[in-house]
């Protein structure tokens, strides 16, 4: 992969990690919110309940990504970025557009996928 494809993925991933960072405080700080709030009756609860388990999913979720964003900025540093840990051959520029922290080349995805 060309310095400049490197460069190119390098800034989304970073942006996209900083947009992440900001959600998921922004989510916690919610969820701060709502544990802090005096509810009055079962409805309430099962309200703040409710939304703060859906938050929690979120941040679940970013969390993840987050994590698969950081294994593939180190793999930028270390040269490793765009190959298929399952087959080892190169990950398709298109697919890293799509999933600029993809780990699976579109063929082996699909077998992981599939045995799921």
């Amino acid at each position: 992969m060309q310095a400049s494809e490197l460069n190119y993925f390098k800034d989304i991933l970073e942006s996209r990690r900083e947009q992440i960072q900001k959600n998921i405080k922004g989510v916690n700080s919610e969820l701060d919110e709502l544990n802090s709030l005096e509810l009055n009756d079962e409805g309430d609860h099962a309200s703040v309940n409710n939304n703060s388990m859906v938050e929690s999913a979120i941040v679940q979720q970013q969390t993840n990504e987050l994590q698969e964003i950081e294994v593939a900025l180190g793999k930028i540093a270390n040269g490793e970025y765009g190959i298929c840990e399952m087959c080892e051959d190169d990950i398709g520029f298109q697919r890293l557009k799509v999933k600029p922290h993809a780990i699976y080349c579109i063929d082996c995805r699909e077998i992981v996928e599939k045995s799921k």
